[in-house]
């Protein structure tokens, strides 16, 4: 076992960078190259359909059948020129992932031989087996027909042989059955709102696109190290291991240089990228050693979501091409920094960001102000569910642990701001507008230039915080499909939007005849008034402190914020009558489908913890156990020569630290088996339970916390078995790539 074990290890550790091929053009150049963008279509399209497939893409026109039919053809014809054999739609389904299924473009041609054929209706709609994906009982076993619909405003894109075509993936009945269906409903929803409050303003907007930039956050470990635990390769994350006696104590690794191997991964995968039309910008080390981060440019939300889908796909590829395996559970290892992935979200129109301060004149300051307002009293309204449409059984490791905030909304807005909305709130209506820009800040140092210091600092802590232009939603999980944070928010935003504009149109109805001839408007004033009433309504959503201290926890609750920690509870605000109606007003799910989706939530849920406790058990049973009882008969055998080789008190004496850690040692694999049988047994009482929701609720009250019990007996006997015998690579060898 030990030559076996280090063999392992000094394996991983003598893996050299692979020569990535660099392109012998800019990346500019070779930008998108395989995706059926703008470029593509106006090349391979007649002039005609392209016009309709633009005014498809950006004015929502409905797709012709015949119109696909030539976009079918041209496009077969770049893929054709490309090597592609194969199509496939691409969807994402509600187990996290992406899911395809390849068919070629050959047909039978009727003479006894095969032609390459590919029309408009292929394009447009497959026939996926809809039972074999999570429907929360929409669709029963026996009823197998589901349909996916390509989305035309998410280009087309090749990954080796195949063309795969970005589509919605609906039940037989009409249920959304994925990600996309319902987040183009929420983009939707928020462009007509968000426009119609634009047009207050500048009544030449005619749509309102939410932005989305994420940041990648991820591991990458030896592949080797690996194979070599169990426990990561079934679960994601490491389930024993006690800490390194270094790991990220001395903040040497975050923004450090970037090892050899590593470097060479991240090459080989922006390249990939890059050609995909994924347009990363930046790379660096993370806080926790072998953790690193990418980031794109924004990009429009929901073509944003399909990037990362795929590039999380790309990533674990690349990363097995170059010996590592890339690990995107949110806290694959205990004791230091988890992963995130920070959506940062933004509202923009034809002529500029909604969110973007100081403005030229004061009506646009006031355009901006109206939209933070309603984006919080979005997020005030439906802070449960917020946190609901980020919360895993994975995420929940990281929620307040270390750098990731904690499991309760709240949003920083910083001084300036802040001070802008009290301003606001309590000042002549005739005089409550000026921001400052950006303020200059001169260094004692004459070689430095002059700095330009961002009217708002950052809060680490904070899950919801406003960073310049733009929201950044910190509590995402790193694994996590990005659409379902972005429908709840582009939801909750949608409808403060809306409910807003109502307001304030009763309102001017009413002021409209105390204005005239005063020189003032109705709609100014009234604009004024709902928003001081906002203002004073999302206040306690807004939070510039500490989310890691006890104190906010309680403040939290007197402002009637939701502080649940219980992941399968958290799932239960879904169903509120507050989200329901919301979801169904704005067109984006019904009651069925949320239904449907908390059942998948919760049957996900009970199936990972089960998957941890079975993987858990096995370990304990058939890895440590032995390996921990091997070592203490060695120990007894030591004993017994002690005894035979000296007198009775010598040996004694000589013998009294092997005797301590024997008992130590008989202790601990009692206390491990008594308590693995106990796990049996509350996974077994929990099995019984028929409904997913208290199944899943009985799994975090009854089977979750002995997980961590059998961990800390495991993590002692680490630190005091003989390391030669230890059957798993250790934090020290997973930790620090070589």
């Amino acid at each position: 076992m030990e030559k076996l074990r280090f063999q392992v290890v000094g394996e991983a550790f003598k893996k050299k960078p692979l020569d990535v091929v660099m392109p012998t053009e800019r990346p500019y150049e070779y930008f998108a190259s395989k995706v059926f963008n703008r470029e593509k279509m106006y090349k391979y399209l007649p002039k005609g359909v392209y016009d309709q497939m633009i005014d498809v893409m950006d004015n929502g026109a409905r797709l012709d059948r015949k119109v696909a039919d030539a976009v079918a053809m041209g496009m077969m014809q770049w893929a054709k020129e490309q090597g592609v054999t194969h199509y496939t739609h691409w969807f994402q389904p509600l187990t996290e992932g992406t899911a395809e299924k390849h068919d070629s473009f050959v047909e039978h041609d009727g003479k006894g031989g095969m032609i390459e054929e590919f029309s408009g209706k292929l394009l447009v709609q497959q026939e996926p087996d809809a039972s074999s994906f999570p429907s929360g009982g929409i669709r029963a076993t026996f009823e197998a027909r589901g349909y996916s619909a390509w989305d035309p405003t998410s280009p087309v894109f090749i990954i080796d042989d195949t063309l795969c075509i970005p589509t919605v993936f609906i039940s037989y009945t009409g249920e959304a059955l994925d990600y996309k269906a319902p987040l183009l409903r929420a983009l939707k929803a928020v462009n007509v709102a968000a426009t119609e409050v634009c047009q207050y303003f500048d009544p030449e907007v005619k749509k309102v696109t939410s932005n989305l930039g994420w940041e990648q956050e991820y591991f990458l470990v030896d592949e080797g190290l690996y194979a070599a635990r169990p426990d990561l390769l079934l679960t994601g994350r490491t389930l024993m291991g006690h800490d390194s006696a270094k790991n990220q104590q001395m903040d040497d690794h975050y923004f450090g240089s970037i090892p050899e191997r590593v470097a060479a991964f991240m090459r080989d995968l922006e390249i990939q990228a890059l050609e995909l039309g994924i347009p990363c910008k930046t790379r660096h080390n993370e806080v926790a050693p072998n953790q690193f981060e990418l980031a794109p440019i924004f990009e429009e939300t929901n073509l944003a979501v399909d990037h990362n889908m795929l590039l999380m796909s790309l990533m674990k590829r690349v990363a097995r091409k170059h010996g590592f395996r890339a690990l995107l559970h949110e806290k694959p290892f205990a004791g230091i920094n988890g992963s995130g992935k920070h959506n940062n979200w933004s509202l923009s129109t034809d002529t500029g960001v909604l969110l973007h301060a100081p403005g030229k004149t004061p009506e646009q300051n006031l355009r901006f102000a109206v939209f933070i307002v309603e984006t919080l009293m979005g997020v005030y309204k439906h802070n449960g569910l917020l946190k609901a449409s980020i919360m895993s059984a994975t995420n929940a490791h990281r929620l307040g642990a270390n750098e990731a905030p904690p499991a309760i909304i709240s949003s920083f807005l910083g001084k300036q701001l802040t001070e802008l909305l009290d301003h606001i709130e309590m000042a002549d209506k005739d005089d409550i507008f000026h921001m400052d820009g950006k303020q200059g800040m001169k260094m004692d140092i004459p070689e430095i230039p002059e700095l330009f210091i961002d009217n708002t600092d950052r809060n680490r802590t904070s899950p919801f915080a406003f960073t310049g232009n733009r929201f950044e939603f910190r509590a995402v999980g790193s694994e996590a499909n990005c659409a379902s944070a972005m429908i709840a928010l582009n939801s909750a935003v949608a409808e403060a939007l809306a409910d807003f504009k109502k307001r304030v149109d009763a309102r001017i109805a009413v002021t409209e005849k105390q204005f005239e001839g005063t020189g003032h408007t109705a709609k100014y004033h009234a604009i004024i008034d709902i928003l001081r009433e906002d203002i004073k309504t999302c206040k306690p959503i807004r939070f510039d402190g500490n989310g890691y201290s006890d104190e906010w926890v309680e403040e939290a609750t007197r402002r009637g914020l939701d502080v649940e920690k219980s992941c399968p509870v958290i799932f239960e605000r879904y169903l509120d009558k507050e989200s329901i109606q919301m979801f169904e007003s704005l067109g984006v799910m019904t009651k069925k489908e949320l239904e449907a989706r908390n059942e998948v939530k919760w049957e996900t849920y009970t199936k990972k913890i089960q998957i941890e406790a079975r993987v858990l058990g096995d370990l304990s049973m058939n890895h440590i156990i032995p390996v921990a009882t091997r070592y203490q008969t060695e120990l007894l055998h030591n004993v017994e020569h002690m005894t035979a080789a000296f007198t009775k008190e010598k040996a004694q004496l000589l013998s009294a630290r092997n005797v301590k850690i024997i008992e130590e040692i008989a202790e601990r694999i009692s206390s491990i088996e008594r308590m693995v049988e106990e796990l049996v047994e509350a996974r077994k009482a929990a099995n019984k339970i028929e409904s997913e929701h208290e199944k899943a609720i009985a799994y975090h009250d009854t089977v979750e916390p002995k997980l961590d019990d059998i961990r800390y007996q495991i993590d002692k006997l680490e630190l005091t078995v003989d390391d030669s015998l230890w059957p798993l690579p250790k934090y020290r060898e997973l930790l620090f790539i070589r």
